[in-house]
C-alpha cells in the first residue's frame, strides 16, 4: 500500500510479543521499516541511545512488564527523534513530563496509526489537519 510514511525507520518498544508483531505488520503495510523491536526498557534504553542508529521516530508501550519506558523516551528526546507512546492504561496515566507526547489508547486500527505518526513524523504531509510551516 505505501504512504507518506514510506521509508521512516522506527523502533517499537512493546513488550507483548503478539501486540508488537501487529504494530509491526501495520507499519511495514504503511512502508514503515521497523530498525528492531525491544521487549524490555533496558532493550529500548540500548537501541535508543546508540547513535549509529538512524532512527526517524518510534513507538513506546508505556508500561514494560511492569516497568515504566521513561528512560528510553528520554534517550529518544535527546536525539531529537519523535516518539508516540501506545498504552492500554488509558492515556491519563501518562507522566506530566510526557503530557504534550501524543498517545494511542490500545487497542488501536491502522489507520488511526498511520494519522498519528504522519502528524507527529510529517506533520505537513497529515491528512487530519492543515499545518502551516
Amino acid at each position: 500500500m505505501g504512504s507518506a510514511l514510506t521509508g521512516l525507520r522506527l523502533l517499537i518498544v512493546e513488550d507483548e510479543a503478539m501486540v508488537a508483531m501487529m504494530i509491526e505488520f501495520m507499519l511495514t503495510d504503511l512502508g514503515c521499516v521497523v530498525v528492531d523491536v525491544a521487549g524490555t526498557v533496558s532493550r529500548g534504553l540500548a537501541l535508543a541511545g546508540d547513535e549509529a542508529l538512524a532512527l526517524d521516530g518510534a513507538i513506546l508501550d508505556v508500561n514494560l512488564g511492569g516497568e515504566k519506558v521513561y528512560p528510553v523516551a528520554e534517550a529518544l528526546r535527546s536525539r531529537h527523534v519523535p516518539f508516540i507512546f501506545s498504552t492500554g492504561y488509558g492515556i491519563d496515566g501518562i507522566t506530566e513530563q510526557f503530557a504534550q507526547v501524543p498517545a494511542l489508547a490500545k487497542p488501536y486500527e491502522q489507520q488511526t496509526l498511520e494519522n498519528m505518526l504522519l502528524t507527529t513524523l510529517l506533520p505537513g504531509a497529515s491528512p487530519t489537519r492543515d499545518v502551516a510551516r
